[in-house]
């Protein structure tokens, strides 16, 4: 479609002649509750400026029909001013003012206005997601986040919704069976940042209030929204009682009242991603409503995303970047203050930094591995680049070199840095020379040389800990070896660790210092008795990978459960995970490690982490030969562990997962079949709903559930997570025609709403079916330019993704990815880089294997 994907040019042409003033946009959403109706009327008022009376331009819509284009009194003819992606105008003044009137359809995939029917009571719920550009899914817009203006939202829907947007509503007005609500107008914020959410949600309400240090007196209005059947679940207390405590620690901080008057937070249905900063009206992917029992980790999870979210009202919202080259300077920022704020507002999340260090950390290393690897600050050409830098290089490597910053430059100079830049740009546009100008001023430091090695460059280091000692055992030299096509600065520490008189390792020495060249001596430690075992980045202070001398290693394989300290271990295991993804451990032997120690780890979302990477190491990494045995062992492992975890604990949960994952003799599907069916029990185990759905998705997996025993599960569960995992179960059966359904039911129709695409692909790529698979990897290659041309990005991501073989770990496979690369170089760029993405998982895999093989 002609203009759909706006380049980085186009926008900055646009920007260089208009200002926006404002936007009135009327929603008129009473047909959304009848499912044939498959539009709704949006009519938009925008008033702008253009520095160039006389020029053209066009504003952004994605609408199946335009009714209606008026141009300062003057009306175009949507037949020709609409292009099916753009209205053009052109004649601009001074000052302008345009109306455009347009049908404009409700989503099933998550992008625009989400419309969804809960199976449960029939009742209909909207919500919008905009991010980068889907706010011209529901309304006409200047769609660049450069553009800021004030938006006035009236939207008309069923008399008995509750409906919410950006700003506070000033008056709702009662019409038969509608009701209008007209809302106050924002500040100026971007157009991805504006949001509706609409239909009978169900409303927890309460209030913050704060004196600032000034006497102003805050009075933020909160509410927590959920569907009305998942209220019996909705631990709405918990959720805005760390909302308080990070609006506290936030304030404190930044030093900058929150700006956007209300706080609510809507935890909505079938969502593409955990969250979205929408000012004023946060929106959540429904499953932080646990409807069964969970690890404590989930709830470390939700608060984390609750407080990043938070923090995206000052970086990001208050303050945005220019483009999305500078995506880095909101998610980067909201991803670290996510731990950062867990452990400074006092939650009781205080082990968020071992979660950061051993799970986000992991993204970032996998993705800065890839060859279509990037800086920080990216060059985005365009909307769909846009769209895929959403990933763990913007995220978790930013965030890494973030705390990174704080160790280099201090904590004081970062946070008055920040405060300086909020007062500097509020409701304001920037780039990366902004901020580094005013942390140059709080710091004292040189920003623009370490923002070059770290934000300008890509690709992550190894440190590698050299030593001699003399003959008496004493170290004669300790030094870092820094390797890395860029030679980075780190401020790191340097752990030495031995056996305490409990047989504990502990750390006995701690050396902080600046590691900049390929070589770095660590001076303190020459004379000292060498240790046990020589940690790198202890306290996880750089973004870095970290190997170990012999001995160290050594020490590992006999100690590495022993390790006392929760982060200090969570980096070594980290640190081995590494060297098995890097092909320099074989894959057995890292499963070894997890069969050894994982019973003794004590933090749950470490022990969770072990778990998904042991499952990796047998399906991807090991030597194809040994993976029936390894299989084998994960499971008994499972069966094992989860026996011996104390009742009702979460470590037992943990372990009853895990035995869903891996389960594949006899003695563990009669176990599964067994809890199921009420006539096995594990002491504290509660077979809850959503434990039943896993353990029905692995005799399922195993050709031991049929459609009849599903479709009585789900009848029971006839809900929307009942559905997608009733989906999931039947894609995953081990048979041709399972595999032929799930395919054809994503490729061949575009009517599955996204929720339930994700989960016939879940289900159609269980790993141990690669016999039935690999039959679809030509028809793969063969449709991924006309899945690009036809469906929404967000549904082509997750085909072009989920579909790829994974599981055909060969070279013959290899090669026909390549034939594929080598045979469209003009397919588009963004498609090349999710298929370059999964050929480099394929060939990492292979290497492994042949590790693993010796």
């Amino acid at each position: 479609m002609p203009g759909k994907n706006l380049s980085r040019d186009e926008a900055q042409q646009r920007a260089s002649i208009l200002t926006v003033d404002s936007y009135r946009v009327r929603l008129d959403l009473t047909s959304a509750p009848d499912p044939a109706a498959a539009t709704f009327r949006s009519t938009t008022t925008v008033a702008f400026r253009c520095a160039e009376p006389g020029a053209s331009t066009f504003v952004d819509l994605l609408a199946p029909a335009v009714r209606a284009v008026t141009l300062n009194g003057r009306a175009l003819d949507p037949a020709t001013a609409y292009d099916g992606a753009r209205v053009h105008i052109d004649g601009l003044a001074g000052e302008n003012v345009l109306t455009v009137e347009a049908d404009c359809a409700y989503s099933r995939t998550g992008e625009g206005l989400h419309r969804f029917t809960d199976p449960v009571d029939g009742e209909t719920y909207l919500y919008t997601h905009y991010e980068p550009a889907d706010a011209r899914r529901v309304f006409a817009t200047f769609e660049q986040p450069d553009l800021k203006a004030p938006f006035t939202f009236t939207v008309t829907a069923p008399a008995a919704w509750d409906v919410r947007s950006n700003a506070a509503h000033e008056s709702v007005t009662e019409d038969g069976a509608a009701r209008t609500w007209e809302f106050a107008p924002t500040k100026p914020i971007s157009t991805y940042l504006t949001a509706v959410v609409a239909g009978p949600y169900h409303v927890v309400r309460d209030h913050y209030s704060r004196t600032l240090a000034d006497g102003t007196v805050l009075d933020i209005p909160l509410a927590a929204l959920c569907r009305r059947s998942l209220a019996p679940y909705f631990d709405a207390d918990e959720i805005l009682g760390v909302t308080k405590l990070g609006l506290d620690f936030f304030h404190e901080k930044f030093d900058y009242p929150y700006p956007f008057g209300k706080y609510d937070q809507a935890f909505v249905p079938e969502y593409n991603i955990g969250a979205m900063e929408n000012p004023g009206c946060v929106t959540f992917r429904e499953e932080f409503v646990f409807r069964s029992k969970v690890t404590d980790a989930a709830y470390e999870a939700r608060a984390n995303v609750v407080l990043h979210e938070m923090a995206h009202m000052w970086f990001g919202d208050l303050v945005t970047m220019r483009w999305w080259d500078d995506l880095w300077l909101k998610e980067s920022f909201a991803d670290f203050m996510g731990s950062y704020g867990l452990v400074g507002a006092g939650t009781r999340y205080q082990a968020a930094w071992v979660t950061f260090a051993n799970q986000r950390k992991a993204w970032a290393y996998r993705q800065d591995q890839f060859p279509t690897t990037h800086p920080i600050t990216a060059d985005i050409r365009d909307l769909e680049d846009a769209k895929l830098n959403f990933d763990g290089i913007t995220y978790a490597k930013g965030a890494s070199v973030l705390k990174q910053l704080v160790a280099y430059a201090g904590a004081d100079a970062f946070f008055e840095g920040a405060r300086r830049y909020f007062r500097r740009h509020a409701f304001g546009n920037t780039a990366l020379a902004d901020l580094l100008d005013i942390l140059e001023e709080t710091s004292g430091r040189d920003l623009k040389s370490w923002a070059a090695a770290w934000l300008q460059t890509a690709g992550v280091n190894t440190l590698t800990p050299q030593l001699t000692v003399d003959a008496e055992g004493r170290i004669t030299e300790l030094a870092v070896l820094q390797d890395g096509d860029v030679q980075r600065p780190h401020r790191i520490a340097v752990g030495l660790y031995d056996r305490d008189a409990d047989g504990a390792l502990v750390r006995t020495e701690r050396f902080e210092l600046d590691v900049t060249d390929a070589r770095t001596v660590v001076d303190g430690a020459t004379g000292r008795a060498r240790p046990a075992l020589v940690l790198l980045n202890d306290d996880d202070l750089t973004y870095c990978k970290i190997r170990f001398d012999e001995k160290s290693l050594a020490t590992l394989r006999t100690g590495l459960g022993d390790i006392k300290d929760d982060l200090a271990r969570a980096l070594a295991w980290s640190a081995v995970w590494n060297l098995t993804r890097d092909a320099l451990m074989p894959a057995r032997d890292y499963v070894a490690l997890v069969l050894r120690f994982g019973g003794q780890e004590a933090n749950i979302g470490v022990l969770q982490s072990l778990h998904a990477q042991a499952k990796t190491a047998v399906d991807l990494y090991a030597d194809p030969a040994w993976r029936g045995e390894g299989g084998r062992l994960l499971a008994d492992s499972a069966l094992r562990e989860l026996r011996a975890a104390a009742p009702g604990s979460d470590h037992q949960l943990a372990w009853a997962r895990f035995l869903a994952q891996t389960a594949n003799g006899s003695e563990h599907l009669g176990l599964v079949r067994g809890l199921l069916a009420g006539n096995a029990r594990i002491d504290g185990l509660e077979v809850d709903q959503e434990l039943r759905w896993a353990l029905w998705l692995t005799l399922a997996a195993a050709g031991q559930a049929g459609e009849e025993e599903l479709a009585g599960e789900l009848a029971a569960d006839n809900t929307a997570s009942g559905r997608r995992q009733h989906t999931q179960c039947l894609a995953a059966r081990p048979t041709p025609e399972a595999k032929a359904t799930a395919w054809s039911a994503v490729i061949d129709s575009d009517e599955l709403p996204n929720a339930l695409v994700e989960a016939n692909i879940a289900g159609f790529a269980v790993p141990g079916h690669r016999d039935l698979t690999t039959l679809y990897a030509a028809p793969y290659f063969k449709l991924l330019e006309r899945v690009w041309a036809e469906r929404t990005i967000e549904i082509a991501m997750r085909i072009v993704g989920g579909f790829f073989p994974q599981a055909q770990v060969d070279e013959a496979t290899l090669a026909e990815t390549d034939a594929w690369l080598t045979g469209h170089p003009d397919a588009a760029p963004a498609l090349r880089r999710l298929v370059l993405e999964r050929r480099d998982d394929l060939a990492r895999a292979l290497r492994a294997q042949a590790c693993d093989r010796g």
